[in-house]
Order: structure tokens, then sequence, then C-alpha cells
């Protein structure tokens, strides 16, 4: 499960108000819901392309801190996909991720790599060399 912040000064209830119809517009329909980190988080069990297995997103909320997108999604192996004759999902499941991605946080895939890579590197600052 990934977690995403949203910019500096939003809020991801600002951004994305109506959370489980932006899910089940980008995805397909909620079919279930499912916990993480004390929040309940959407499920769609049998999302509309076919590159996806299923997905779980909603908010995470934290006392103190603004809300984060948490995000899984569980894609199914390109070889299925393409020997499906479904080669052209892959790309518009790409679309659908990143679309919702920068609908929710504001920022596009390369600010978010980023973001997790100064993350991660913070979390190593912390960790004392043995």
């Amino acid at each position: 499960m990934r977690e995403y912040k949203m910019r500096r000064g939003e809020h991801l209830e600002e951004r994305i108000p109506d959370m489980e119809g932006t899910i089940e517009e980008y995805f397909g329909s909620i079919t279930d819901s499912e916990e993480h980190n004390g929040s309940d988080l959407f499920v769609v069990e049998e999302p509309d392309n076919p590159v996806f297995e299923r997905i779980v997103a909603g908010a995470v909320a934290y006392s103190g801190k603004k809300d984060k997108l948490a995000v899984h999604f569980e894609e199914r192996p390109a070889e299925d996909v393409i020997a499906e004759g479904n080669a052209d999902a892959a790309a518009d499941a790409v679309d659908a991720k990143n679309s919702f991605l920068l609908e929710a946080t504001g920022r596009d895939a390369k600010s978010r790599r980023e973001s997790m890579k100064r993350d991660v590197e913070d979390k190593d600052a912390d960790v004392p060399d043995a």
C-alpha cells in the first residue's frame, strides 16, 4: 500500500470531495471496504480495466496531520494481458492511475517519484550506521 501526500497547503478532501464517486469513475464499481491504519478504504474487486485485478484506495486520516491518499493497485502479468489481446488496456491503465493520482494529490508522476525518494532518504538518515 502506498501513501501519497498532497501539495503544500492543499488537502485531500478539497481536491476530491467525493472519494467514492471518483474511484468509481476511474476504476469501476466499489464492492467492499478494507481497513488500513485505522481508516476504511474502498475496494474495487473487478475493475473496468482488465489490467487491474483489484484496487484499494481512499483517505487515511492521521491525528494532527493532513490526510494522505492510500492506494494499492493489483495488476495482472503483462504477458497475460497481451496474450488476451488487451495491449491497449495497459496504456489506458497507466493513464487512469496517473490521472487519478494527479487529481488527488496535485502532483505529476515525476513529482510523486521525487517526493517518495526524499521520504526514503529521510528514513535512511534516521537509521544509525552499524
